[in-house]
């Protein structure tokens, strides 16, 4: 089979998020679409050692934003590699709340969904979420949507080992693999000091391939 046939699949960038037990969470994903028009429902697929899946599931519900390719990578590295089970990724940045009590970030946003989980598959190593929306906004039509591609060649995003996308190093690249983001830093030797440029971990969480 030859993985490089995934890459031609076309997706967006978005984050969802959810509120649940007094306790807010967020997440990057690549993986929301559209499956019916009336009624309107989305899909989203999560990996089950994301928190975010955990607080979809206890309050029922999930907003998902779309990001345009004004959004910040900072704002893509805080919702993509922290978890929220230690960390409030809402903290310190606009956001605010959907009617169903959900929070969004509203900077570098194109457009909301608010949806209400109807139905969920188990994957394997994901859950299949479906929602059906109860509100939708457009936050900013001046911007174009950020699409994975875009993400990992304008902006030198890499993808998340949790993330359905993601692909092991191919075995013949030398070098080393942080094990938080995936970045590779094809070097035969690791310097001490060396921080990561996509998730800012140090060499220590970095493994050799």
């Amino acid at each position: 089979m030859n993985q490089k046939a995934f890459y031609k699949l076309t997706y967006g960038v978005y984050i969802i998020s959810a509120s649940a037990e007094g306790k807010d969470g967020g997440c990057v994903v690549n993986t929301l679409s559209q499956v019916t028009s009336s009624p309107a429902r989305l899909s989203v697929a999560l990996n089950k050692n994301n928190h975010t899946l955990h607080l979809i599931q206890a309050s029922g519900s999930f907003t998902g934003t779309v990001l345009s390719d004004q959004a910040d990578m900072d704002l893509i590295r805080r919702f993509g590699f922290q978890s929220s089970r230690d960390k409030d990724k809402f903290q310190g940045i606009p956001m605010e709340r959907d009617c169903l009590d959900n929070p969004y970030p509203t900077e570098g946003i194109s457009a909301r969904f608010s949806c209400r989980v109807i139905s969920t598959l188990d994957l394997g190593s994901h859950v299949l979420v479906i929602g059906e929306a109860e509100d939708a906004e457009v936050l900013d039509e001046s911007a174009p949507v950020l699409t994975y591609s875009d993400y990992h060649l304008k902006k030198k995003g890499t993808t998340p080992p949790n993330a359905p996308s993601y692909q092991e190093a191919p075995k013949t690249v030398v070098g080393w693999r942080c094990s938080v983001c995936g970045y590779i830093l094809e070097s035969d030797t690791l310097p001490e000091d060396f921080v990561c440029p996509v998730c800012g971990r140090d060499a220590s969480y970095f493994v050799k391939l």
